[in-house]
């Protein structure tokens, strides 16, 4: 329905046709468009017309808060399994932590989106292979393998949950992007409310030992562990019914923040090269700090790319961003070159050949941005933007999660 909507914008009969045809759906859909053109003007008369006379935020369907509340619930009572049930806390929870949030939200956004049987039961199977295979993996933190699947299990359930999002197998790249805008969000609403309980927690336990009694222990045990799963489920719920609240901050905050990353990362790469003090070729730990770095620099782009639809419209921005991609691609090259080197001098190791894989596949994508970003602002071809190059890319890297989970294993064994 969002893309139905902005294709037909200039054309009122059309939009008509298309809230008539189903008030629900055009209502859901036009809140989660609304903030992305906020100067709109015909977007501004269907907001005065759909509000009119009613609350400024839509509060939800009944439904819907039973079914948040429900999956809180569950989502809380299986992170406290190993009090219920014996099982060691340490195992317990390295291996299932992405599984109190991740099915929750994946649930929500089938029900949500009305998705089919198909994709229901495919979703809900393959969540299911994942929990049964990650619990009989032998547990061993000094193997590399068991370490990398920990690692990008939560990413794989990620990947499905974006599935579940889109409602459907066939999707638009515009789709994906909007997946990784709401993420944004996501992290933005969880802060706020992560920190709204964090008050909550320090005020109570306050109270309680002004008349001499400690709670902290017991507090931390039983309340903490349970609702922290609910955060990012009671957010999606906001963000879901009230898009304008959070719908521009993560883009915003990408985009202020894009020319300082964009000037700290040239100055300190010149820094680099002329006190020679770093080397991420002999220096284990100095690569793995520079590719948290790559991944946070891209996840900055990402938001940014994002949460811009109308970014044809801001050219300032769009060149910062294809200075930043430059930057970016060059200090991914730095990267890669140096797990070649490692690779061809002591040998490959399941760590090496997944930040080679992982590498490969950002600096190839990031290349694809920047092409796109340099056509668009060349205005030699405007029909792909290039936050959608990264939506066409997504599949890619849950692909490649996947091999890593599954394969790895297989590959290399439980080195």
């Amino acid at each position: 329905m969002k893309s139905e909507i902005l294709n037909h914008l200039d054309q009122p009969e059309q939009l008509e046709a298309l809230y008539r045809k189903d008030k629900a759906a055009f209502k859901a859909a036009f809140h989660e468009l609304r903030p992305e053109f906020p100067d709109h003007v015909v977007l501004s008369v269907w907001e005065a017309r759909l509000n009119y006379g009613k609350a400024i935020l839509p509060t939800g369907k009944r439904k819907e808060i039973l079914l948040v509340l429900l999956l809180a619930v569950l989502s809380g009572l299986f992170a406290k399994l190993p009090a219920f049930s014996g099982v060691e806390e340490d195992h317990f929870y390295l291996r299932n932590f992405a599984f109190f949030v991740f099915p929750a939200l994946s649930l929500y956004f089938l029900w949500r989106e009305k998705a089919s049987m198909q994709l229901l039961v495919g979703t809900g199977v393959a969540i299911g292979l994942l929990l049964i295979y990650i619990n009989v993996l032998p547990f061993d933190l000094d193997s590399d393998t068991f370490v990398l699947t920990l690692l990008h299990q939560p990413l794989l359930l990620w990947g499905l949950t974006g599935l579940a999002f889109m409602g459907s197998l066939r999707h638009a790249p515009i789709q994906r992007l909007d997946y990784l805008h709401y993420n944004g969000d996501l992290v933005v609403i969880s802060t706020l409310i992560g920190l709204a309980g964090m008050i909550l927690t320090g005020m109570t336990i306050g109270l309680f030992e002004l008349i001499d009694i400690n709670i902290t222990e017991w507090y931390f045990e039983h309340l903490v562990v349970f609702c922290l799963p609910a955060i990012p489920i009671a957010g999606t719920f906001l963000i879901k019914n009230n898009p304008q609240i959070v719908g521009k901050i993560a883009p915003l905050i990408a985009r202020i923040f894009s020319p300082i990353v964009l000037v700290m990362l040239t100055i300190y790469l010149f820094a680099m090269v002329f006190t020679g003090k770093e080397d991420p070729y002999n220096d284990r730990e100095f690569l793995l700090l520079f590719n948290l770095l790559l991944i946070g620099v891209m996840a900055l782009m990402i938001f940014s790319l994002a949460g811009q639809a109308e970014a044809s419209q801001n050219r300032l921005s769009l060149v910062t961003l294809f200075l930043l991609a430059m930057v970016t691609i060059l200090i991914n090259s730095i990267a890669l070159s140096a797990i070649l080197f490692r690779i061809a001098n002591y040998g490959i190791t399941p760590n090496r050949a997944a930040v080679m894989g992982s590498n490969l596949l950002m600096l190839v994508n990031l290349l694809w941005v920047a092409f796109r970003m340099l056509q668009f602002l060349r205005k030699s071809d405007s029909t792909l933007h290039p936050g959608e190059a990264i939506g066409r890319f997504l599949p890619l890297y849950v692909l490649w999660v996947g091999l890593v989970t599954f394969g790895f294993p297989l590959i290399f064994g439980m080195e």
